[in-house]
């Protein structure tokens, strides 16, 4: 039986706006692991959050070498970004953008912070995914129970109810200790 005949049509990850704050140039430190700085002594302010997924298409076939890159602002609220006027101070220990390559699996994995709000919006991280055979794909996630996320225009632009839930994750600890996980699955239309 053909793959298709059979693999449950998982529902595409909704476009969303890149917002204002994509990195003009990216850091020289541009690795998955957004809470330690090559060449700083610190760690990032925030809840340590080690965030992974998986990048499929819509009959859950995983998208090897694909690039998933994430930005997000700082504990303080804050974007590493010439253009953020906000007057919170920056993290130097934070790298505030990413990138990983998808393995064979489509896994990726960041080690980052739990987002927080940014004036005007709720907490959320940005997601890019970029590769051949489609057009790349801009999203956000958001976290599960933040009160903001009701009135989030932004999160709340998503009609489809379904689609609407694949950008909320629920966080949990890991055992043992204060550290934070996420998963957040992506789902292209090929």
């Amino acid at each position: 039986m053909p793959w298709g005949a059979w693999a449950q049509t998982r529902t595409p990850t909704p476009r969303q706006t890149a917002g204002p704050f994509y990195p003009i140039e990216l850091p020289a430190d541009d690795d998955n692991d957004l809470v330690m700085v090559k060449g700083a002594s610190g760690i990032a302010k925030g809840e340590i959050l080690i965030l992974t997924g998986n990048v499929m298409d819509t009959g859950g076939r995983p998208l090897v070498r694909v690039r998933v890159e994430i930005w997000q602002c700082n504990a303080f609220g804050r974007y590493l970004h010439p253009g953020d006027t906000n007057l919170a101070p920056l993290d130097p220990n934070f790298q505030g953008h990413g990138q990983f390559a998808t393995k064979v699996d489509g896994a990726y994995a960041f080690r980052t912070i739990k987002p927080v709000p940014y004036p005007g919006r709720t907490p959320h991280i940005h997601f890019r995914i970029s590769g051949s055979g489609f057009a790349p794909l801009v999203t956000q996630m958001y976290v599960a129970g933040e009160p903001a996320n009701a009135d989030d225009g932004v999160l709340n632009e998503i009609r489809d109810e379904r689609a609407r839930r694949s950008v909320i994750i629920e966080l949990g600890k890991m055992p043992g200790g204060e550290t934070l996980t996420g998963r957040f699955d992506i789902v292209l239309r090929t």
